[in-house]
């Protein structure tokens, strides 16, 4: 047991655990998204009418050409792929049903062809998806058909994905008319009401096009977004109450009675019930060109946020019934567990097999660098030893190092809500303490400079003088940077053909400032406390030996390149990648290579300052990996807390405002977390800011270009 120990301590050691945890885990996810390989499931790419659309086809044995299937077509919402409908696809296809999980134009694989202008990027994938991909469908030799030629198809989506699934039997039902056939049977939507699809066609008229299908609805009583009560039907209290973070019962608004068929009057409908429904006459030009039809209609309302639909066994039974009751009757002969309860539920263990694999790929990547580190040229990242940045000595340093760690940790989560949406009035405020804090540094340098050349300074006052010029001048140069990025917002990382990601943009202007933020306290406790105690510029480890930054490069370079590598072997082989709920490293096409790339100065500022200030102010300390997680994502772990916690308790948000910017922490705090413990553990290993920091930036800024919304055809 002891050797064991001893093994595992070693980089070999650790590589053969980490290759242990890649395979293991990733053969028991196939094994799961496969049902025991009794579904065929492989990645298909097709041309459809707007673009390419890319899905996982999931191909129970014994279907095809000679044993037609109804067919589910699900799909992700915004920022999402294909893999985030792991659950329904999983336990519908080992049901005997045919799924195609697909990726919606300018999402994971799929692409728009068209040039796109920015002001109407969200104007395009969402409204034709699932249409395009049932007309695809529809085509299929193993899509199982009616005598008059109508497809049993349903479609089902997340947020985004609902609209496509809603406005998709919108226009199935205008197609219908003129070809006489039906493409889409049912359909389903999670996360989404109406309100972005009447932008195509109103409610009524919506609903009117559902005609004699079944629908349902999964609206969940915490969604950040949707399900909320018209302006008329909200108290005065709920007017004040300005965003969409709050709780709500959609069965009990206009909105969600009108779905039900139900009249304004009549109390709240029950939910997880299917209402027989007249849709009304759909019109077309004020023309009626089709008769109300008899429908079954569903509402499920579960306890849930928006992107916990994804990861619920109670929304993905709720999958399961609906489409046990749509496709009652019209299943194939010889399809196997059709009846299989709704509570019979695996798929939640292939993304504990995907979990396993995802340790496993990050763990995987110290023991590459402590190996690649031996090689020739690649071991000249590795510097002299430094002593650690001095610790405060006296009662009055450890209140203000403490002060300033506390300072350090909130002022990103405290910030995040202005900077990520660039708001006006906050910007405001910022540009005004950036002005500020550059008047009293050019003030400080003043003086610094003219009392360090009086002749009557002693040299002891002369050293003190200069030290407090320079570390003035050098802390107004960042205010007149924050001042420059905060004054000019609007121009800076804004949506564009370059910049093609607009949560990305978010995110790395965020990440800027907080770096900034940072830098300026780093610089000032440097200058006016560790410096005047014995701290060397050295000790914070910015060697600027050219080789060493080189070498630290490619070092981190070889690093990603193999981790990424075992990634595509992994998916060729097993056709999993590495994910646990909406945090996933996956793999991406040259376009997300090419934009990755753009972002990666941005994230370099953020990530090199924080190296930085990681090491310099835990290194030596004990429970120094504790405390740099704690000062990298702690006031955004507060933040997240504060707000869903208020939500939960009182109905509304600490920031009802922040909808999707509150969800994007969820695959962003993991990110640090780590980012935090690298800096920390490959410091050690070469004494330097370099290497780290690199394979920060590389790693995750990867990892958040392959896993959101890229507009490659923005104009």
């Amino acid at each position: 047991m002891r050797k064991m120990g001893s093994f595992l301590k070693k980089p070999q050691g650790l590589l053969a655990l980490s290759l242990v945890l890649i395979i293991i885990g990733s053969l028991f996810a196939s094994m799961f998204n496969t049902s025991f390989y009794s579904v065929n499931v492989k990645e298909i790419t097709f041309k459809a009418d707007h673009g390419t659309l890319s899905g996982l086809l999931y191909m129970p044995k014994g279907a095809g050409a000679d044993d037609p299937r109804p067919v589910i077509i699900t799909t992700h919402g915004y920022l999402n792929t294909k893999e985030m409908q792991d659950a329904p696809a999983i336990e519908m296809s080992r049901r005997g049903y045919i799924v195609l999980a697909l990726d919606m134009y300018d999402h994971g694989d799929s692409r728009w062809d068209n040039d796109i202008p920015v002001k109407d990027l969200f104007g395009t994938f969402w409204i034709y998806s699932q249409f395009d991909a049932s007309k695809y469908i529809f085509q299929q030799d193993y899509t199982k058909k009616d005598d008059s030629g109508n497809a049993y198809v349903a479609v089902s989506g997340h947020s985004m994905g609902g609209f496509s699934s809603l406005l998709a039997m919108y226009m199935d039902e205008l197609n219908s008319l003129q070809t006489g056939q039906r493409m889409i049977y049912a359909g389903i939507s999670a996360g989404a009401d109406f309100s972005y699809s009447t932008a195509v066609a109103p409610q009524d008229q919506l609903q009117a096009a559902f005609g004699s299908r079944t629908v349902g609805m999964i609206a969940g009583k915490y969604d950040e977004f949707f399900f909320n009560k018209s302006d008329g039907e909200k108290s005065a209290a709920e007017k004040k109450v300005q965003g969409t973070v709050t709780s709500k019962d959609f069965a009990s608004t206009l909105s969600g009675k009108m779905f039900l068929g139900l009249s304004a009057d009549k109390q709240a409908a029950e939910s997880s019930k299917f209402y027989t429904v007249q849709s009304g006459e759909l019109s077309l030009d004020d023309s009626v060109v089709r008769q109300s039809q008899a429908g079954e209609r569903i509402l499920f309302t579960p306890n849930q946020t928006h992107p916990w639909n994804h990861f619920s066994k109670t929304t993905t039974a709720h999958f399961i019934d609906f489409y046990a009751q749509a496709f009652k009757g019209v299943t194939s002969p010889n399809q196997t567990n059709v009846d299989l309860g709704s509570g019979h539920q695996i798929w939640w263990l292939k993304e504990a097999g995907n979990f396993i694999a995802l340790i496993g790929f990050f763990l995987i990547i110290v023991p590459l660098i402590s190996l690649l580190l031996k090689a020739p040229f690649l071991k000249r990242s590795v510097t002299a030893s430094i002593a650690t940045v001095s610790a405060p000595s006296t009662g009055k340093q450890r209140i203000v190092y403490w002060a300033a760690i506390v300072f350090s940790t909130l002022i990103p989560a405290i910030l995040f809500p202005t900077l990520m949406d660039k708001q006006a009035n906050g910007m405001n405020v910022l540009s005004t303490i950036a002005v500020i804090l550059l008047v009293a540094c050019v003030v400080a340098a003043v003086v610094g400079f003219s009392l360090a050349n009086t002749q009557k300074a002693t040299p002891e006052l002369r050293s003190n003088m200069k030290n407090i010029g320079y570390g003035s001048a050098l802390l107004a140069v960042v205010a007149m940077l924050m001042w420059l990025i905060f004054n000019n917002a609007n121009h800076i990382l804004s949506t564009s053909s370059f910049f093609n990601e607009p949560t990305t943009n978010q995110v790395a202007y965020w990440a800027i400032v907080s770096g900034l933020i940072i830098a300026f306290l780093t610089f000032a406790f440097y200058f006016f406390s560790k410096k005047p105690a014995g701290t060397k510029f050295s000790d914070y480890g910015i060697n600027l030996n050219i080789v060493t930054i080189i070498s630290s490069l490619c070092t981190a370079l070889a690093a990603v390149f193999l981790g990424y590598l075992l990634l595509f072997t992994v998916q060729a082989v097993f056709g999993t990648d590495f994910r646990i709920w909406t945090f996933a490293v996956r793999t991406f096409q040259i376009e997300h290579l090419i934009t990755a790339l753009r972002y990666m100065p941005f994230f370099q500022i953020y990530y090199f300052v924080s190296v930085v200030a990681l090491n310099a102010n835990t290194r030596g300390r004990k429970g120094d990996y504790i405390l740099s997680i704690i000062l990298n994502v702690g006031g955004l772990i507060l933040w997240m807390a504060a707000q869903y916690g208020k939500d939960f308790i009182t109905g509304v948000a600490l920031y009802p405002g922040q909808a999707l910017n509150g969800i994007l922490l969820f695959a962003l705090v993991p990110c640090l977390v780590l980012a935090a413990i690298y800096a920390r553990k490959i410091f050690d290993k070469t004494n330097n800011v370099w290497l780290a920091s690199f394979l920060n930036t590389l790693l995750f800024t990867i990892i958040t270009a392959a896993n959101t919304a890229m507009f490659w055809n923005l104009i």
